[in-house]
């Protein structure tokens, strides 16, 4: 069995949110390319290793020297081969002489079909290539493809890496592959722990790695295990605290990324701290320091945390009273910024907003609070709730970005506005209103709640949406720099999940009449009302058939509040055994239509006297009886009972189009069995166009 080829750079600190990319990165070109060269066989097994100072692979049975292969190759076309009396032509001869032939090969050639035509084949066996001979070529290319956008030169090496390189580690099994990569040569030693380490560690065998490492080097090279690890004792001390920990994934991931030998430690600070807002404590705990913060049952933040230190040491006390000396001018800080702010009301701050610019073809941040105050009015009055409130939200909606802590750490804009209107005591739903007016922030969100937080929400992002787009910056492939996608897809979450009864396209409307004449441009109402469709599709899609969405969506309705039911009854009608034949007949319906009837014209109401044939009486007839149920039915919002009432036309619309000639030569029979027709179709498509749904 071929041994594991084990490879890894030591190199100085990589950067920790960087760090699981890299990694993956290059083990998955080396994996790729040995596999290329034919030096694995079968699906690669293979170990990633991460930690602050080395990236890592092990890569099971890989094989010293590629066993030798046939290998066919197109030589070229036959027609072009030879020449009118089949002998080699000189393009063949040329050809032969270049892949190192003679005219002798002629023989070994083969004739396969290629597409069209024939062409000539040579199989020759090759040489497989040696781990020696092409391991520092593939070195290169992983390194060559590590996503790494900034680079570092150190040392009088004309050299560039991420970090500075120290070490090469190559080892097949047990023996050191020959390699020089970075100005480095490969061997069989690697660092250990910065501090917890005898020295530089020797590795005897691919297969001793990790254990050799972790038992003289103090390291824990799998990324995943020292995760691992160190999740299993955040969850078990903070369990013996009762209570729960701040920060989740990505902290862990950070942590993971930046100790090589994990220790978790508990740490504590003055309780009266907590009366500054928790949220300006965790987020100090987690972004500053990269610590925990504690919480109760209840939510609340405690003075407790935990340090996930990379130091293990007979007496922790020194590394945990020193982490709280960091910490508590962290905390101090932030209580200061807490206490200072407090001096001004948050009403005050408005007005330097006029300092703040927007953009520089629609304002300052003052004047697009003027609109988001009457948008945010007018939202409010269309749910029926306070105007009045819902402008004073919108007017301190951004008024906690000139606030001191929101300047120290801007991811507490909202929460810190919410705040301090209620240290005003403005009223609750203006303080809950200024954070929940930026729900939802991401995909799967909370949205806002209550009818004020709604509609300034709603004017937040509409606002953005009409304004940027206004000025010409529509977003292109994958660059939005102003999130409008999210903007939109925040306001489409709104109106479907929150089932807001809110036109979209008055909206877009209202906003854009917010804005001074001459700054949005014409169009705007439309183009973004064609692009928030689109993203309303892409948004539906996670849930409902593609070809329901475009049957509810067809005729571009700009009120959503009733998507879901709709959907929803579309998939019961589908059911319906019926629900094929009048799929299809309403599709042979709109293309009549659409080919006997010019756009924008209206046909005549349908004349009993002139229904000449059985089909059409009945078909009439069971249209005139359809239709107060299904009217009662839309009007009662049940949709499914609208749609399933539409089962019992199969047997007459069958029947219509099996012995009635709608083209008939008689003018007046053919306008009339094309309003039947037209009429037919208004009653089957008022929930979605059925058409659609015909496969």
């Amino acid at each position: 069995m071929n041994p594991t080829l084990l490879i890894e750079l030591f190199t100085e600190e990589l950067p920790p949110k960087a760090l699981p990319k890299l990694a993956a990165s290059f083990a998955n070109t080396l994996v790729a390319e040995l596999s290329q060269r034919h030096l694995i066989h079968g699906t690669p097994r293979f170990q990633t290793f991460a930690s602050p100072r080395r990236l890592g692979v092990a890569i099971e049975g890989v094989a010293s020297q590629a066993s030798a292969r046939e290998v066919e190759e197109k030589v070229m076309s036959v027609a072009v081969a030879f020449d009118a009396a089949g002998q080699p032509s000189m393009a063949l001869q040329k050809k032969l002489e270049k892949m190192g032939l003679g005219l002798d090969a002629v023989a070994r050639l083969e004739r396969k079909p290629d597409g069209k035509a024939e062409a000539l084949y040579l199989s020759q066996s090759v040489a497989g290539e040696a781990l020696a001979g092409v391991l520092e070529g593939i070195l290169l290319e992983a390194l060559k493809k590590l996503p790494a956008p900034k680079l570092m030169r150190w040392g009088a090496r004309e050299v560039q890496f991420v970090r500075p390189v120290h070490g090469l580690l190559a080892l097949h099994g047990s023996e050191v592959v020959p390699a020089s990569v970075l100005g480095l040569q490969a061997g069989r030693h690697t660092g250990g722990h910065r501090f917890l380490s005898q020295g530089p560690v020797e590795i005897r065998h691919a297969d001793e790695y990790a254990a050799t490492l972790a038992a003289n080097g103090k390291v824990v090279a799998s990324f995943e295990a020292r995760r691992e690890a160190i999740k299993a004792k955040l969850d078990e001390m903070a369990a013996a605290l009762g209570c729960s920990y701040a920060g989740g994934d990505a902290l862990i991931d950070e942590v993971t990324a930046l100790v090589e030998w994990p220790v978790v430690l508990q740490g504590s600070f003055e309780a009266d701290f907590l009366k500054v807002p928790q949220e300006c404590l965790i987020l100090t705990m987690q972004q500053n320091q990269k610590y925990f913060p504690l919480l109760d049952a209840q939510g609340k933040l405690v003075n407790h945390y935990l340090i996930v230190s990379n130091l293990e040491t007979a007496d922790p006390s020194h590394i945990i009273h020193g982490n709280a000396r960091v910490l508590r001018a962290r905390l101090s800080d932030a209580k200061f910024f807490y206490e200072q702010d407090q001096k001004q009301r948050l009403d005050s701050r408005v007005a330097r907003l006029a300092n703040v610019v927007y953009h520089n073809k629609i304002g300052s941040q003052l004047e697009r609070v003027t609109r988001l105050e009457s948008i945010s009015g007018a939202i409010a009055g269309l749910l029926g709730a306070d105007s009045a409130l819902a402008a004073r939200a919108g007017f301190l909606a951004k008024a906690d970005l000139m606030s001191d802590m929101v300047g120290e750490f801007p991811e507490l804009q909202g929460i810190m506005g919410t705040y301090y209107a209620r240290l005003d005591d403005e009223h609750e739903a203006v303080a809950a209103a200024i954070e929940g007016h930026y729900h939802p922030r991401f995909a799967g969100d909370s949205l806002p709640e209550g009818p004020i937080a709604q509609a300034v929400s709603l004017a937040d992002k509409l606002e953005t949406l009409v304004g940027i787009w206004g000025i010409g910056l529509i977003p292109t492939g994958d660059k939005d720099p102003f999130a409008l996608r999210r903007a939109a897809l925040g306001v489409l979450r709104m109106l479907v999940e929150a089932r807001l009864p809110l036109d979209l396209k008055a909206l877009l409307a209202q906003s854009a009449a917010a804005f001074p004449a001459g700054v949005i441009a014409e169009g705007t109402v439309d183009g973004v009302f064609g692009f928030m469709l689109e993203r309303l599709k892409n948004l539906l899609a996670a849930e409902f058939p593609a070809a329901d969405i475009e049957a509810v969506l067809a005729d571009a309705p700009s009120r959503f509040d009733e998507l879901n039911l709709k959907l929803a009854a579309v998939a019961e009608f589908k059911a319906l055994p019926e629900a094929t034949a009048l799929a299809a007949a309403n599709k042979r319906i709109r293309n009549i239509l659409k080919k006997n009837v010019a756009e924008g014209s209206s046909l005549p109401a349908v004349s009993a006297a002139l229904l000449q044939e059985a089909a059409e009486r009945e078909l009439h007839g069971a249209l005139s009886q359809l239709q107060a149920p299904v009217q009662a039915a839309l009007a009662a919002h049940d949709y499914t009972a609208a749609l399933k009432q539409l089962a019992g036309l199969r047997a007459p619309v069958d029947a219509f189009f099996d012995s009635v000639m709608v083209m008939a030569d008689d003018l007046d029979v053919r306008h009339n069995r094309l309003a039947l027709l037209a009429e037919l179709s208004a009653l089957m498509n008022q929930v979605a166009d059925i058409s659609l749904l015909a496969e």
